[in-house]
């Protein structure tokens, strides 16, 4: 080989990066990316873990307008990656003349509501050296999906809270798989919105929650595994009938779980 043949070669298959992603960059996009070992990362300003073979994982925002700046840093070197994050079009809902008990909960429950929500955010906020989040998720229930990711509705006028998850209609009773391995950090029968609750830790951030459900079979500090029966489909909480809800979120970002599951 001369040496323009060998110089092109080596132009070929030298990468243009040291670090790889899977994933799409479009809002609310599930992203896991893999560098060298003992190589720290940060997204944004944000330093995450790197597993011991260099895997890590990061999500992006439902409306995130920025570029998002990935920089490795190794041997006192700096290297950083701009990827442009691609926008969403999400459908708006508006239903006005509903009773105003149906669009705000009554004030004897706010003080419930604020601690039910402390304890999901602590769960959503762990940040363990699991590395499940790297294997492919599977979806926990069939059924029909009635509601998606991003979609707002505004009610009698007043904008609520956009859905952050994925709704599968199915019949009460039916079996929820897990959709990844992982440790259940939260198993609640009765939260005022979500009912019956359960919350996995997949680590580095990843969390998974399935919400409504009738029956819970795992108890907090269990590890389950990809595929086992965790709980049954119900019509718990603030629901309108029988369903799985079900999340996935990046520390307190929330993605959507089609994103990590396609």
């Amino acid at each position: 080989m001369n040496k323009l043949l060998f110089f092109l070669f080596i132009i070929f298959i030298s990468p243009a990066s040291s670090i790889e992603f899977t994933g799409k960059f479009i809002q609310g996009h599930f992203i896991v990316g893999k560098t060298e070992n003992n190589a720290r990362i940060l997204i944004g300003k944000k330093e995450v873990k790197v597993s011991e073979n260099g895997f890590f994982v990061f999500g992006l925002d439902r409306d995130r307008k920025n570029d998002i700046i990935i920089t490795k840093i190794k041997d006192g070197k700096k290297e950083k990656v701009i990827k442009k994050v691609f926008k969403r079009k999400y459908n708006i809902q508006r239903i006005d003349g509903l009773p105003e008990n149906k669009v705000t909960p009554p004030e004897s429950v706010y003080k419930r509501i604020k601690k039910e929500n402390n304890k999901i955010g602590e769960a959503r906020a762990i940040n363990s050296n699991l590395t499940f989040f790297k294997d492919r998720f599977i979806m926990p229930v069939e059924g029909i999906i009635s509601g998606v990711y991003g979609s707002q509705r505004i009610l009698n006028g007043k904008p609520k809270w956009p859905h952050y998850g994925i709704d599968i209609a199915a019949k009460k009773g039916t079996k929820i798989k897990s959709s990844a391995t992982g440790i259940v950090t939260m198993a609640e029968p009765d939260l005022y919105y979500t009912g019956g609750t359960i919350i996995m830790d997949h680590g580095h951030g990843i969390s998974s929650i399935y919400s409504h459900l009738e029956t819970i079979n795992v108890n907090v500090g269990d590890k389950i595994n990809q595929g086992e029966i965790i709980g049954t489909v119900g019509s718990t909480g603030r629901s309108t009938g029988p369903h799985l809800d079900f999340r996935i979120n990046w520390f307190q970002t929330r993605l959507d779980p089609m994103s990590i599951i396609n």
